[in-house]
């Protein structure tokens, strides 16, 4: 499904201010469209505005999805622990401290 997007700059009948919108363009095989506008019917909202609504909870979802981690009780405890009480640090975690140590100047 193809998705363009076109800016626009329209002034509100209101205020006479200009606002931008901002426009996508999808193509859609025909039953997408009617299952779309049935949808839209059923909510009593315009087409736009189902698209537009729906659009946005899905970002929102699939944005709150990559930004936070739901731990079973296990893993929350593993998690706490090593925050609280980290392991001493490895033979090679040493190796990589002095070599940023070397690289690095305090001043």
């Amino acid at each position: 499904m193809p998705l363009t997007a076109k800016k626009s700059h329209r002034q509100t009948r209101q205020t006479g201010q200009t606002r931008k919108i901002e426009r996508i363009e999808a193509r859609i095989p025909s039953e997408q469209r009617r299952r779309i506008e049935r949808a839209a019917a059923l909510k009593g909202t315009s087409i736009s505005d189902f698209v537009i609504s729906t659009l946005d909870d899905a970002a929102k979802r699939t944005i709150q999805e990559h930004e936070s981690w739901t731990l079973s009780a296990r893993d929350s405890e593993a998690f706490m622990k090593a925050l609280l009480d980290p392991a001493p640090p490895g033979p090679r975690l040493r190796a990589a401290i002095r070599r940023y140590k070397a690289r690095v100047s305090y001043s």
